[in-house]
């Protein structure tokens, strides 16, 4: 894209062409069924791939919308009361990622299904510390870090809505 923005289409052209290539062996090599691996060596594991969201957020198509419903239909079945995994590993979750992988739902019914977990922890966390993005979605208590910079994730849905970030970044009400 910054090849293209300075004129040099043969450039931006390969890169692209890279680009596009690298993301379908990603998704053949991560491909495990109905959700895509942590590892390319490990069936049975999985991860939320919350940079999906950048293909979104900047208009870059390189992956195809089934593979992006694909991960937001596990993690559905992922989610708990207090918000879905980072992955197969253990219960933990990051706030930041857990946003942007929301943000990749295909409707706000499951938006909202997918941040509720994210919103019952802000709220009801028995741990009463300034907002931590790592925290269990078991019981909703922190693992750790607090008060970062991260957790400005949380309006990673306006960004993904041009209209409303253009309206915004305008100074138009």
């Amino acid at each position: 894209m910054l090849a293209q923005m300075l004129g040099d289409q043969e450039i931006a052209n390969s890169y692209r062409n890279t680009a596009q290539d690298y993301a379908r062996k990603w998704t053949q090599l991560a491909s495990d069924g109905d959700h895509t691996r942590l590892a390319f060596d490990r069936p049975g594991t999985w991860s939320q791939k919350y940079n999906l969201v950048w293909d979104r957020v900047l208009g870059l198509n390189l992956f195809a919308p089934g593979v992006v419903q694909k991960e937001v239909s596990w993690y559905e079945k992922q989610n708990t009361y207090f918000g879905f995994p980072l992955d197969s590993r253990l219960a933990y979750a990051k706030l930041d990622w857990e946003s942007w992988c929301a943000t990749l739902a295909p409707s706000n019914a499951v938006f909202r299904a997918l941040f509720a977990g994210l919103y019952n922890f802000a709220n009801q966390t028995p741990t009463r510390v300034p907002l931590s993005d790592w925290y269990w979605t078991i019981d909703g208590t922190q693992v750790g870090f607090q008060a970062r910079p991260v957790v400005g994730a949380l309006y990673m849905k306006l960004l993904a809505n041009a209209p409303v970030w253009r309206k915004w970044a305008s100074g138009r009400e």
